[in-house]
């Protein structure tokens, strides 16, 4: 039992794995951010882009 708690005491891969997923939360947070703020221009540029089509046809 000992040689399992000792074991178990110096894996650290679970802790890389939480790691990973704290830095993918934290993009993930980042890019919603981002577009959300972002969403009134990109919005307002696919307007311009979609009228510059109707126009030409």
């Amino acid at each position: 039992m000992s040689k399992f708690v000792t074991r178990f005491v110096k894996d650290e891969s679970g802790a890389t794995a939480i790691e990973y997923g704290l830095i993918a939360a934290l993009v993930a947070v980042a890019l919603v951010t981002a577009l959300t703020a972002l969403s009134g221009k990109i919005s307002s540029l696919f307007g311009d882009i979609g009228a510059e089509l109707d126009a030409a046809v």
